[in-house]
């Protein structure tokens, strides 16, 4: 009968799974203290851990409709968090590096309006024209031809197209830099530093090799100067050496955008109405939507783009 049928599941409400009434022992909750949400209102594992976690207060006992139950005895309040005994974990403090890197990033997050715009490129002339020159390059220069030089020059390309790339936000005012000076991302023992590749429009393609290796050098040896650290109007993070796919890089302040290149992979694409297989590298521009409007953040980072894409623009300046 429909009445019978209510007093059984009254009975069962509140009534703990074998799981969930040995992890209340263990913890010292009372029996009738947990909601239950299983069938016919039964105490599961996962209620018990919630009630745990949450630091819940016990729950009122459910009332039956049916036969009535006996009182429950009165129990010890609930434990605030399980009893699992002692767990290895080491307390480090900060280095002063990593406490003034987070002290910045926590600033560009908060003072300015991040936005990011992505697009991909085709890397295969770059890739084609570095396998051409790589020998000569290395034996005229004294270093390898790498892929910095040419995400460098193509930045600075965009930069000079679309000023306000370059610029910086100082109180109500808009600052317009008329040099362009380039940080680099690089890992050191200690942590992140963004050393500067200063007037990067007059540097070389060797130029700018050598002086990212010898910026890795020093960060590695921790003999990076302050000086080598501070200003820059633009900044470039290369998540790719690390295999990076595709990230949103945050704005070194008081820079207004940076640029994000990941790891150059094999994908399909479709050109001309067939797919074809071709190394793409995915881009990513952050920048401060206070100044910079989302049209000359698209169109800069086109820009850089279709310099990758056709490099014969970096020679002449097109």
């Amino acid at each position: 009968p429909p009445a019978a049928a209510a007093a059984v599941s009254a009975s069962k409400a509140g009534v703990a799974m074998p799981a969930a009434a040995k992890l209340m022992a263990d913890n010292n909750i009372a029996a009738g203290s947990v909601a239950g949400t299983g069938k016919d209102g039964r105490v599961t594992k996962g209620d018990v851990l919630s009630a745990v976690a949450g630091g819940a207060k016990p729950a009122p006992a459910a009332i039956p409709t049916g036969a009535p139950t006996k009182a429950l005895p009165q129990v010890a309040a609930p434990s605030s968090s399980l009893h699992l005994g002692e767990r290895p974990e080491q307390r480090v403090p900060m280095t002063r590096l990593r406490a003034r890197v987070a002290e910045r990033l926590l600033q560009s997050q908060s003072t300015n309006a991040i936005l990011t715009t992505f697009n991909e490129v085709n890397m295969a002339p770059v890739m084609e024209l570095r396998k051409k020159f790589q020998d000569s390059f290395t034996k005229e220069h004294g270093t390898k031809l790498g892929f910095m030089s040419f995400f460098v020059k193509a930045a600075v390309h965009a930069l000079k197209k679309y000023p306000v790339l370059n610029a910086s936000v100082d109180g109500n005012d808009i600052v317009y830099h008329g040099y362009f000076d380039i940080g680099i991302a690089v890992g050191s023992p200690r942590g992140l530093v963004v050393p500067i590749l200063r007037n990067a429009d007059q540097m070389s393609f060797a130029d700018i090799e050598k002086k990212i290796a010898e910026f890795g050098k020093k960060a590695q040896e921790g003999k990076l100067g302050i000086e080598e650290m501070t200003g820059g109007t633009f900044s470039i993070s290369n998540g790719g050496t690390f295999g990076s796919m595709m990230s949103t890089p945050i704005i070194n302040p008081p820079q207004s955008a940076i640029l994000g290149v990941h790891a150059t992979k094999d994908r399909a694409v479709v050109e001309n109405g067939q797919i074809v297989v071709r190394p793409m590298n995915y881009l990513a521009m952050s920048y401060d939507h206070r100044i910079i409007d989302g049209r000359e953040a698209v169109l800069g980072l086109v820009a850089m783009k279709d310099a990758l894409e056709d490099p014969s623009r970096l020679l002449f300046d097109i």
